[in-house]
């Protein structure tokens, strides 16, 4: 039984990068059950590759990834996917499938593309349409379907998995307002209410400080800052992330934090 706080997913000395050219380097981090840890920086900073190698997508350049203490090298493809499920940007499905079918792919972790269905797998892909609020769709076909719906059917694949850690890629890209905060308050109930530990890339600072435990900011090839909202969204830290001057203020109905950057004049609110 895993507890919350429990590190599931964790690097040490990681470096990371493509063709033998490191991006990153010297990374340490660990994505806790039960909390959200995300990851924010510039672009071109190296969120996603590091993402990809945390998800045993790439090889690491230095260093090491461990999943529940094993090294991810030492699990098969089939063995970390039954640990770890990873949601890219952008996914591709064949034309005309539905959701239903999008679902079940997600069990080939469990038990390879020409395995029998089980009474399992049933009820792993009805838990995660359920949980993803995707049930009502499973008859549709994926591309008819709106930006906020096909991912919410994207997550539902990835949740019948039934993997203890969840990576995903800017999962708020091309959605409006509205549907962003639905994918981050699924995310939060994922870590909440079923112990996932969740690794998150987002551009948006003020959805970071309102839905992470830990904030991660990815800088000029290393960790600049890590830790809570509170202590990494500062106008230093951001400033120097970023090069962008900044107020940071508290949101007094929500007691979240709120970035705004500093025009000419304008008086400085942090």
């Amino acid at each position: 039984m895993v507890s919350v706080g429990e590190v599931r997913l964790a690097a040490k000395d990681l470096d990371v990068g493509h063709a033998g050219r490191p991006v990153l380097k010297q990374v340490d981090l660990s994505l806790r059950a039960g909390e959200i840890t995300v990851l924010v920086g510039p672009n071109g900073c190296g969120k996603s590759t590091l993402l990809r190698t945390l998800a045993g997508l790439l090889p690491p350049l230095g260093g090491a990834v461990r999943i529940d203490d094993a090294p991810l090298g030492s699990l098969g493809r089939r063995a970390l996917s039954q640990r770890l499920a990873f949601l890219p940007q952008s996914s591709q499905a064949p034309a005309g499938v539905t959701v239903r079918e999008l679902v079940r792919h997600g069990r080939y972790a469990h038990r390879g593309a020409l395995a029998r269905h089980t009474d399992e797998d049933t009820e792993a892909i009805d838990w995660a349409l359920d949980v993803a609020d995707a049930a009502p769709l499973v008859e549709r076909r994926l591309d008819e379907l709106s930006g906020g719906e096909r991912q919410r059917a994207w997550l539902a694949m990835v949740l019948a998995q039934r993997a203890g850690v969840l990576l995903l890629d800017e999962p708020t890209t091309y959605l409006d307002l509205r549907h962003q905060f639905d994918v981050l308050d699924l995310v939060r109930r994922l870590a909440m209410e079923h112990g996932i530990a969740c690794g998150v890339v987002l551009h948006d600072l003020m959805q970071a400080a309102a839905y992470a435990d830990e904030v991660v900011v990815v800088a000029d090839g290393a960790i600049a800052a890590a830790g809570t909202p509170d202590n990494v969204l500062t106008p230093d830290v951001i400033e120097r992330a970023f090069g962008l001057r900044v107020s940071v203020v508290r949101d007094p109905a929500t007691g979240y934090l709120a970035c705004f950057p500093q025009r000419a004049g304008a008086p400085d609110a942090s």
